[in-house]
């Protein structure tokens, strides 16, 4: 069976193939380095792909002779290196040893998206994607912005339902909304760990049966929307996230790639 790192992997690279499908880069007889994520938002702790692919004639579907670099703004050494058919590491900066991986399968078709493993709040800043190749190349330019976010639990008792969120960076605010998207008035409390993450607590009172409310948790670079239905055994609930400067269209099909494959995994 495979490992979770494995399915992280296969997970975020079916999600940059399909990026590549739903945003094809330019038309015409010129190849071109592009990304379908500029400005992608990475979660503490959790792996993060930066989307890199180069653009090439209409109807070639592999390219060869592919030299890949990834450099970060200010840091001394690279981030990546792929040349020669291989990784190329030697003047790779420690800060990425062992955490940084590009899918030679996918660089076949041009795919030179770089997986960061386990991202930290170092990680942040201006990353420049540079491919050349028999087909042409070029560069672009990503800005790798991190925070900490996590989906609420809920529970209903006494007449109270309680959101609770372990981990938010920066501090977040939070509000409550009625079926109609009337604001109600909650309760929130923030605590906040030795590395700085704020884990939250709100309740909302009074609440009926059968009724739904949703909460808002955000701050200027995520927004968590969970809708959550009080029923007589419990409450149930669904969550979604947005992310500031990404697309809605993208970011919903990664969602459902998740889920998909993550709900195959807990069947097998």
């Amino acid at each position: 069976m495979a490992t979770l790192g494995q399915i992280i992997f296969l997970i975020m690279w079916i999600f940059s193939m399909m990026s590549l499908c739903l945003c094809p880069g330019p038309t015409g007889s010129s190849s071109d380095v592009t990304s379908t994520n500029t400005a992608p938002v990475a979660n503490l702790g959790e792996d993060e792909l930066l989307i890199c692919y180069l653009h090439t004639e209409t109807g070639r579907t592999t390219v060869s002779q592919v030299s890949v670099t990834w450099t970060k703004e200010d840091l001394e050494g690279l981030v990546y290196r792929y040349d020669d058919g291989a990784p190329d590491l030697g003047e790779q900066n420690s800060q990425f040893r062992g955490r940084t991986e590009i899918s030679s399968d996918a660089l076949l078709s041009g795919n030179a998206s770089l997986l960061i493993r386990s991202v930290r709040s170092g990680d942040e800043g201006k990353y420049t994607c540079s491919i050349s190749s028999s087909d042409g190349g070029g560069k672009v330019n990503i800005r790798l912005r991190t925070a900490a976010f996590s989906a609420p639990t809920f529970r209903f008792s006494n007449g109270v339902l309680t959101a609770e969120a372990s981990r938010w960076f920066p501090k977040p605010n939070v509000t409550w909304l009625n079926s109609d998207g009337g604001v109600l008035q909650g309760r929130t409390n923030f605590s906040q760990d030795s590395g700085g993450i704020y884990s939250v607590v709100s309740e909302l009172q009074p609440v009926n049966i059968s009724s739904s409310y949703t909460c808002r948790i955000e701050n200027d670079l995520v927004l968590s929307v969970s809708k959550a239905t009080v029923t007589g055994s419990g409450v149930s609930k669904n969550t979604y996230f947005i992310y500031s400067a990404a697309s809605s269209l993208l970011a919903s099909a990664y969602l459902s790639i998740i889920t998909s494959v993550l709900c195959i995994c807990y069947l097998t």
